[in-house]
């Protein structure tokens, strides 16, 4: 039981913060000695979803802009996974292209990896927001600050490494992967819109046939 503990410990808090602080050297274990785990990519992204559900609730009122009976959790779910896979499938289109070294596993292992700021703080930050006044809710945007820079840091320096770029390539790779993501999401309104005048032609014909018979 020590031992799997242990394990848990190393592999969700100590190597992600080995990433954080030292990520030219965390990145190597990373892809060359496959110290990174899918599993755990993933499990990050489930509890940041979460994290997304539990601030929308439990945000103290003073910054918390949202009703908390307006909650739909599975539209906080599906605009997370949505937002995973829009970044890793734009990323690894684009990076395809520049001859980059990363596979689509690895991009969404970095991306997964690099919210371990927001989960470690962001949860501890919520629970804060309900104990300060106006005059200190500098504390709270403070950390949040912190934690964004953090996850910010970690997926540019894990895109870096990964496909083996250097500082004006991965800038240039992030932002092709913005231009493909916005690409994606036109097309994708354009489908969904053709998707459901489709259905709408369906429906008035099937009206129509039966007004006539």
């Amino acid at each position: 039981m020590k031992t799997r503990l242990k394990t848990i410990f190393n592999d969700y808090v100590r190597f992600p913060y080995h990433i954080l602080v030292h990520p030219f050297d965390g990145y190597e274990e990373f892809k060359r000695y496959k110290k990174g785990k899918l599993g755990v990519a993933i499990v990050f992204i489930i509890i940041f979803a979460y994290y997304q559900i539990f601030s929308f609730q439990n945000l103290g009122f003073l910054v918390n802009l949202n009703n908390p009976s307006d909650l739909n959790s599975l539209q906080e779910v599906f605009s997370v996974l949505l937002i995973v896979f829009l970044f890793t499938v734009g990323n690894w289109s684009v990076t395809t292209l520049m001859e980059g070294k990363g596979s689509y596993k690895e991009i969404l292992m970095v991306t997964g990896y690099s919210l371990f700021p927001l989960i470690i703080l962001g949860f501890p930050a919520v629970i804060l927001s309900n104990f300060l006044t106006l005059d200190e809710m500098a504390f709270y945007q403070l950390i949040m600050y912190v934690a964004y820079i953090g996850t910010g840091w970690m997926l540019f320096m894990g895109i870096l490494n990964i496909h083996q770029y250097g500082l004006f390539k991965t800038i240039l790779a992030f932002i092709a992967t913005m231009v493909s993501i916005a690409v994606m999401m036109f097309v994708g309104l354009l489908f969904f819109d053709l998707i459901q005048q489709f259905i709408a032609f369906i429906i008035s014909v099937i009206q129509e046939i039966n007004l006539r018979y």
